[in-house]
């Protein structure tokens, strides 16, 4: 006896208008990239490769294709060339995709800004045999794309992000961000790039799995914002409603000293977010929805890629990716 299984089936607009988004953002991704050089991935092994690393005295073995000519003619000692090894990078993306993302009051809303910061990422990484794994928490499970090579592989885990649906709320149990982060210290056995793109209003212990996985990987954290977040618009009584929990609030938001408190408040949260991605050894990036938050993150990212940048970008002044309050 045969047995049939029913597929369900996607809507052809719907594959036209997730393809034509990825189209574009790629489009617009690669005219960002464009006359910014990029380089090898920095390296902290020596071996055989094409980037010096540093030079040494000349012992018995050595390949004479190695001498340092330059040096050993300024020198009474024949020196030989150190290179950094080159390999293959192993990235995964976390990507958050729970209900508070599904908010936006400028061009766009925070998941958009989350699919655009996934897509650099992983396309300033595609060369050189890299692996780009993606992790997406926030729903209703803990859902993962292995970490492979290729275009085809990261646009199809791109698309899986995109069609993450909209969630009504908190993500269910092992689904939230900590266990994503979790995830990734299991499956990531080698050292590699880990970047966590979020609004890092999880109540989980997020910060404590973060600390962890820069113990032993490059940890990027990306802190998604809406201006709105950090300000209250005077305009009376306003209904404000929690995604993930569904409660409902009215404010006057008339109050002076109520917006006030509000705007303290909402600062003093984005500097914890960002002192507790600092002090755990992570690097911080804030990409807002009202900036060119796709031009901050591939100029970023980029940057990190270069050895003679990699320090300078973390620094807080070249974040251009800070609201303005």
């Amino acid at each position: 006896m045969t047995t049939m299984r029913t597929v369900d089936s996607v809507p052809v607009s719907e594959v036209a208008s997730r393809a034509d988004v990825l189209r574009r953002l790629e489009l617009r991704i690669r005219r960002k990239i464009d006359g910014i050089s990029s380089g090898d991935n920095a390296s902290q092994r020596i071996g055989p490769g094409s980037e010096r690393a540093n030079a040494r005295q000349y012992a018995p073995g050595d390949d004479a294709r190695l001498i340092d000519w330059n040096l050993t003619a300024r020198s009474s000692e024949t020196y030989v060339r150190q290179t950094e090894a080159e390999h293959e990078l192993e990235t995964w993306i976390v990507a958050d995709r729970s209900a508070s993302l599904d908010f936006g009051t400028t061009t766009c809303e925070k998941r958009d800004v989350v699919l655009g910061a996934a897509a650099a990422t992983g396309m300033l990484q595609l060369s050189g045999g890299n692996r780009i794994g993606v992790v997406m928490t926030g729903g209703s499970t803990l859902e993962h794309r292995p970490a492979r090579q290729g275009r085809t592989a990261f646009t199809a885990a791109l698309a899986s992000i995109f069609d993450t649906p909209r969630h009504q709320q908190q993500p269910a149990h092992g689904a939230d961000l900590s266990a994503g982060l979790s995830w990734v210290a299991a499956a990531a056995r080698r050292h590699g790039r880990i970047v966590v793109i979020s609004d890092f209003l999880d109540s989980a212990n997020w910060a404590a799995d973060v600390r962890r996985l820069a113990q032993r990987h490059d940890v990027l954290c990306v802190h998604v914002i809406d201006p709105r977040e950090f300000e209250l618009p005077n305009v009376g009584i306003l209904g404000v409603i929690d995604p993930e929990s569904g409660q409902q609030r009215y404010v006057d938001t008339s109050s002076r000293k109520l917006r006030e408190q509000f705007q303290a408040t909402a600062a003093e949260r984005s500097r914890s977010v960002e002192q507790s991605i600092r002090s755990g050894g992570a690097t911080y990036l804030q990409l807002s929805t009202d900036r060119d938050w796709l031009g901050d993150m591939v100029t970023f990212v980029a940057g990190q890629r270069s050895p003679a940048t990699r320090a300078r970008s973390a620094q807080p002044s070249q974040l251009s990716g800070q609201v303005s309050r």
